[in-house]
Parts: C-alpha cells; structure tokens; sequence
C-alpha cells in the first residue's frame, strides 16, 4: 500500500495535463499511487493517459460529476492513510510530495496541508487559488494570504515565518489525512464545484484537526484554466456554496449574529454591480440568495448532520477567523493581503 494516494480530476486538456503528471513522476519521494479521474473528456485524453502513463490508475466517467464528485471517487477508493487532491493544471518541483508528506506524518493533529501556491503565468506572484494558505473572515469571506479577491501580491516570502496553521488549504493541491475524511465525510457533492475543500476544512475544524501550510515547498498553478473568473456560472456557485457553508457549520448564535450582516452584504454587491452596469454578478448573487432562501429542508438537513458531530465550540473556530470584515477593511480602509494577514497572524518564536 502506498502512503499517498493522488487524486486528479480531469476534463479535457492534454497539454496541462501531460506538464502535471510529468512534474508528478519526477519527484523525489516514489511511495505514491495515481488516480486520474476522467469527468468524460471529449478530447482524447483518456487514450493519451493509457498510452503514455501506463502507471496511472484510470477511471472513466460518462459525464461531469464535477470537483467534488470526481474527488470523492478517489477518496472512497483510496487506501492510504494519505490523499493528495490535485488539480489537473499544476506543476510542482521535485521535493514536493516529500515535504508535504513530512508535514502531515508529523503531527497527528493536522487534517490537511497545502504548499505555497504561485502563479504559473508569473512565477513572482502568488496565485489566485490559495496563496500562502486560506482564510475566512467573520462573515464567511474567504480569502488568502497573498490575495484578497482581485488583489495579488508578489511572493517576496514575507509569510514564510508565519504561523502555519490556516483557515482552510486549497483544492488545487490539498495532502488530506484519509482518517479525517472517514470521521467527517467527504466533499460535499452538492456544491458540485468552488468552495467545497473550504466546507470540508471547516468540518475537520469542528472535529479538532488543524488545517496548515507548508513553506518549504510550493507548487504552480494555471488559475481559471477550467472557468474565467467572468463566468457567471462560477460567480453563482462561489456566493451559492459560501452562503451554504455558513449555514451548515456555525453555531446558531453565531449564524444569527453573523449571516444577516452577510445577507446586507450580498445586497450591496447587488446594488454595486448594477450601478457599474454589468449586471453580471449581481444575477448570480440574486440567484444565490434565491435557492438558499428556498432550499431550507435542503440546507436544514446538511446543518443537522454536521452540528451533530460537532465537537468544537464555535469561539475557538471564531478564534482562527479574520475578524471582522476584510471586505471593509480592504476596499474601504484599502488595507492590502499582508497589513491584513498581520493584523491577526503571528510569526513564528
């Protein structure tokens, strides 16, 4: 039995595709098995993968079952006492999976790891999808550091003496502990894409796991390869899945307290995209709000099972949040990723 296995799910695009398994075969830790979980390319690429990668386990999938779904396929069949979930559009350097590896295998308490993540269009800048490790604020807005929604920074390794431990790691490229999903569950299938590593790291939280990232090494990422950041599909699912993920994982005082200001929020995003006569944002917002407040058996039965294996309270969660807004504080106080990160984020003794 391997001690990682490694979960790509895939749709289309051999180029990248070929660049990530190729990276993957030339790391220095070998003690990994690969499965490629193909979401029904249309492309070829199952054929390219049986020809060329002969070593890689495949499964072929007749349609799109998304991030989620294609994920926990791998995760049900994984033996492992650890899962790597890897996007299809990285590439990483040779000590990648060892210092992930060493990471978890350290420390029994931590349920997930993520490495630095730079873009791969611009080697100097964090990338969008995770930066130096995930953040939540108080009003369910996440974040990373290195990135405040459309605000990158350049990795001038000012977080590499940072705390490790992080709100959430990033589905690009996440080193999970395979007993915590058992415990917990997987993915959840129903967000079908965006944001559901971040639900899947709230709970691990809510079980006593922490969630880190590891500094020594990083991996590169081809941001909004699979969707641009534009596709109102994409804008739907991020604020559908975050309003969602709230509702499911805080304790009730603190979703009384927390999501009505969450819901004015989402109502200004509303106003302000209409008055920059887009219109875009806004319908997926609208949309967003309308299958919450008409899904609550749905969302209701989602909250039950999670609250029901709670087994931390809702201030030490609060304690590992941003808090405040970093809405205000980045577009009206025009803070950047780094003031913010240290304004609640220690460094190392």
């Amino acid at each position: 039995m391997a001690s990682i296995t490694i979960v790509i799910p895939h749709y289309n695009g051999i180029d990248i595709l070929k660049d990530c398994l190729d990276s993957l075969y030339r790391n220095s830790f070998k003690d990994f098995e690969t499965l490629l979980i193909d979401n029904g390319s249309t492309d070829g690429s199952p054929d390219f993968v049986r020809r060329n990668y002969p070593q890689v386990r495949l499964i072929e999938n007749s349609e799109n079952k998304g991030y989620a779904g294609a994920c926990n396929q791998g995760l049900e069949m994984a033996a492992s006492p650890f899962v790597l979930l890897l996007n299809n559009d990285t590439v990483m350097p040779e000590n990648f999976l060892r210092e992930m590896y060493n990471t978890i295998h350290a420390d029994k308490t931590i349920g997930a790891v993520q490495p630095k993540i730079i873009s791969i269009q611009d080697h100097d800048y964090f990338d969008y999808s995770g930066g130096a490790g995930g953040e939540m604020d108080w009003f369910g807005y996440p974040f990373a550091r290195g990135r405040i929604f459309d605000t990158v920074e350049k990795d001038r390794r000012q977080y590499d003496n940072m705390e490790g431990q992080v709100f959430w790691t990033s589905g690009c490229a996440l080193l999970l502990r395979k007993t915590v999903a058992d415990e917990i569950g997987l993915l959840d299938e129903d967000f079908f894409a965006h944001q559901e590593e971040i639900d899947w790291n709230w709970r691990a939280q809510l079980a006593g796991y922490r969630n880190v990232v590891c500094y020594d090494t990083h991996i590169y990422h081809y941001s909004g390869y699979t969707l641009r950041s534009d596709n109102q599909r994409k804008m739907y699912l991020n604020h559908r899945n975050n309003l969602i993920m709230m509702l499911k994982n805080y304790a009730l005082r603190s979703l009384i307290l927390f999501f009505p200001v969450r819901v004015l929020f989402e109502m200004a995003t509303v106003l302000a995209d209409i008055l920059m006569w887009d219109g875009k944002r806004s319908r997926a917002v609208l949309d967003a709000l309308l299958f919450v407040f008409t899904h609550p058996v749905f969302i209701w039965r989602k909250r039950r099972a999670v609250q029901s294996g709670r087994r931390v309270s809702d201030s030490a969660i609060i304690r590992n949040m941003y808090p405040g807004s970093v809405v205000i504080d980045h577009f009206v106080r025009k803070m950047m990723p780094y003031r913010c990160i240290k304004s609640f984020r220690r460094e190392k003794n």
